[in-house]
């Protein structure tokens, strides 16, 4: 009988030891996938498996640094004061001009060639119909044709007509 009870303390101790065991094994494999969880986890915040290539992110990279530039105003002082005949009147037009570029260089070669530039503007404001220039249409033409006129001036001088747009700050006609 004491043989038999030794032989039943024998297998519970078995059992103990067996479920120990399997409590190791267990935790182990519980802690390898925790483990393997936070890697993953990690790698795809970081954007390890974003499937682009490294040559896409570097020139993605670019696309974030390119931010506009800041534009940049220069006036074409003094204003400028032509008078034109229309309908056998003699007419005044005052208009203050102003360039905008987004490239500081440019605005250098604007004053380079201001004499030039102020020329070619007198002739062309000189050359306008007092009617069309009235309306709200005819200044816009008269900018556009500003504009084209500056940038064909620094094109032939410099070989480079970056100049964005033209502002009429004060506009006068009697």
């Amino acid at each position: 009988m004491a043989d038999d009870e030794d032989l039943e303390l024998d297998e519970g101790a078995k059992k103990k030891g067996g479920s120990k065991l399997k409590l190791i094994i267990v935790l182990s494999v519980v802690g390898v996938l925790v483990l393997g969880g936070t890697i993953g986890a990690t790698l795809f915040f970081t954007g390890a498996f974003s499937g682009g290539d490294e040559e896409e992110a570097a020139a993605a990279k670019p696309d974030r640094k390119k931010a506009p530039k800041q534009a940049q105003y220069l006036a074409l002082d003094p204003p400028f004061v032509v008078n034109f005949e229309t309908q056998n009147q003699i007419r005044f037009l005052q208009i203050a001009v102003e360039v905008m570029t987004r490239e500081p260089p440019l605005l250098e070669s604007v004053k380079l060639h201001m004499p030039a530039i102020r020329n070619n503007l007198v002739i062309l404001f000189s050359s306008q119909d007092a009617v069309a220039v009235g309306t709200r249409e005819g200044k816009e033409q008269l900018r556009v044709a500003t504009l084209a006129e500056i940038n064909k001036i620094l094109k032939k001088e410099t070989g480079e007509a970056g100049l964005e747009a033209v502002y009429f700050t004060s506009f006068v006609m009697q």
